[in-house]
């Protein structure tokens, strides 16, 4: 990899690849024959970082302090965000529901609570099948702002390069939104690190994510795309672009694990992810099914706790929930999401674990896409069903699953 001469910018032609271009990598746009591809490339590579360094090191620090059981991580917001939902009002409530459910939970458990949104950048999806039928028409699917539209048209399911300028353009003013919160928010923690509101996402198109790495200061490199990237259940392969990306970089990164996932195959993302055994620097974000967390988590805790690696150990308890509604919609049950969230934290516990993190998809607005709570039946789910792919708890449901997690 190339060296560069200062943060924020990198010095390269527009054809020389990156060391993640070389590795294989699943989940990727089709659009390198595009004829915007090498310009859209070549002006990602001279964009300036959403995110700055300093930021990634602070949050790092807050991290080492919730492995280290002092606090709590709290990761909120869309499955998918939407590019046309960029704007002040919107990142304004979805920052509001961030906050209510961080200070809902630090009364709870009597604690700190870092807090992180699906925000600023969650603008791509993995998706299990590359195609899917509308009226009778086999389409692309819908990957996510940044590679096309859910418009159900092909010229609007044609995977389009430069729509990355675009996601790099909202992702930014994010950034800048919650650097000018966090500035508001400084004194109030005295002597400690940040709390947040930081930014997160999925690094999944290593077209968008490469582009973004930027030299440290002090040295090494880090992902100038956001706070806390992690790499999904789907592109975990150790030996595949995605996991080389997040290993080359010094944020703070995570991992999805499933539950097919062996202890071998966790220690080898450990090996990669957190070689050198640093607090805070590696979160395991386990996403099972309510079912199967008893089966599969008790030999992944062990195998981690005995090769010494400090991870932050945290529980999506949504996509291994996810079921199909009498018509047909995706869903998820809020009981079923609480159950399994409920038996994380006892195999945490009965090892003598910090149960460090909660990882939900959560709307800013009262949407009726789970079942529970203030949705009582499968009628009522067409009333708002608004999600760009996955269906995503409302603010009231996402209160309700603190309190089956924390009764006052």
């Amino acid at each position: 990899m190339s060296s560069f001469p200062a943060e924020g910018s990198r010095v390269l032609a527009d054809d020389e690849p990156l060391v993640w271009d070389l590795l294989p990598a699943a989940q990727q746009p089709d659009w390198r024959d595009h004829a915007a591809y090498r310009p859209t490339r070549r002006a990602l590579l001279q964009a300036a970082p959403p995110v700055l360094f300093a930021e990634t090191a602070e949050l790092h620090r807050s991290l080492a302090e919730v492995a280290a059981g002092g606090a709590w991580l709290l990761q909120v917001g869309d499955c998918a965000e939407s590019l046309a939902e960029q704007t002040p009002d919107h990142l304004a409530a979805r920052l509001a529901v961030l906050d209510t459910l961080g200070d809902r939970l630090a009364d709870r458990i009597g604690g700190r609570v870092v807090r992180v949104g699906r925000i600023g950048g969650q603008f791509a999806k993995p998706r299990s099948a590359p195609t899917e039928l509308h009226d009778g028409a086999e389409l692309p699917v819908f990957r996510g702002h940044l590679v096309n539209s859910e418009e159900p048209t092909p010229q609007a399911r044609r995977h389009d390069p430069r729509r990355m300028l675009l996601a790099h353009r909202a992702g930014a003013r994010v950034c800048e939104q919650l650097r000018r919160i966090r500035r508001e928010r400084a004194g109030t923690d005295a002597g400690r690190p940040a709390a947040g509101p930081w930014a997160s996402h999925e690094a999944l198109v290593v077209d968008y994510e490469g582009p973004l790495v930027r030299p440290a200061p002090g040295g090494g490199e880090y992902l100038a795309s956001t706070h806390l990237p992690w790499v999904g259940e789907r592109t975990r392969q150790p030996d595949a672009a995605h996991v080389e990306l997040l290993a080359a970089v010094r944020n703070p990164v995570a991992c999805k694990i499933g539950p097919t996932a062996s202890p071998a195959d966790v220690l080898a993302l450990c090996r990669r992810l957190d070689p050198e055994r640093i607090p805070g620097r590696l979160t395991l974000i386990l996403r099972f099914g309510r079912t199967e967390v008893d089966r599969v988590m008790p030999d992944l805790v062990d195998a981690v706790r005995r090769a010494g690696h400090p991870v932050v150990w945290a529980t999506d308890p949504m996509h291994g929930n996810t079921v199909r509604a009498t018509g047909g919609l995706k869903t998820r049950h809020l009981r079923a999401i609480a159950e399994e969230a409920a038996a994380f934290r006892r195999v945490l516990e009965r090892r003598g674990r910090h149960t460090g993190g909660l990882h939900l998809e959560t709307a800013a607005t009262d949407v009726t896409e789970c079942l529970g709570g203030n949705v009582r039946t499968e009628t009522a789910l067409t009333d708002r069903y608004r999600t760009l792919c996955d269906p995503r708890l409302n603010p009231e449901q996402a209160n309700e699953l603190i309190d089956l997690l924390f009764p006052a």
